[in-house]
């Protein structure tokens, strides 16, 4: 099993002119290790591009993704990595999403197919991550 960051799928949604292939490459190869899953938050990030939810769910099921749920541990440790990174100076408000991911990804030792690795690698060293930059 591989959790999918949203970034990832934005990619196939946008037909990304740089990522599209390498996003669309990783997803074919994590599937053949298992079920690619994504949870709440990207199904929510997901929907900014779509106006209807049934065309959201129609790209879900042709990406043959499981939408899981998270775990209480993870929101629990998503909340304190946030509360660490907001401590140690970081400003930046939007990006409990990350915090959340990235929770989920180390309580169900998943690995984590993402495009952004910064505060995955800082906050969650414990995690896998798949990225351009291994």
């Amino acid at each position: 099993m591989t959790l999918i960051d949203t970034n990832v799928l934005l990619d196939l949604v946008t037909d990304d002119p740089v990522w599209a292939d390498w996003s669309l490459a990783q997803l074919e190869t994590a599937s053949l290790a298992g079920p690619l899953l994504t949870n709440d938050i990207v199904y929510a990030e997901l929907a900014v591009r779509y106006d209807r939810i049934e065309d959201l769910d129609a790209f879900v099921e042709a990406a043959e993704l499981t939408v899981a749920p998270m775990p209480r541990a993870a929101l629990f440790l998503a909340g304190k990595a946030f509360t660490q990174y907001r401590r140690a100076g970081g400003i930046r408000t939007g990006v409990l999403p990350d915090f959340l991911i990235g929770a989920q990804s180390a309580v169900q030792r998943l690995p984590l197919l993402t495009r952004d690795v910064g505060r995955y690698r800082a906050y969650f060293p414990t995690v896998e991550l798949i990225s351009p930059e291994r």
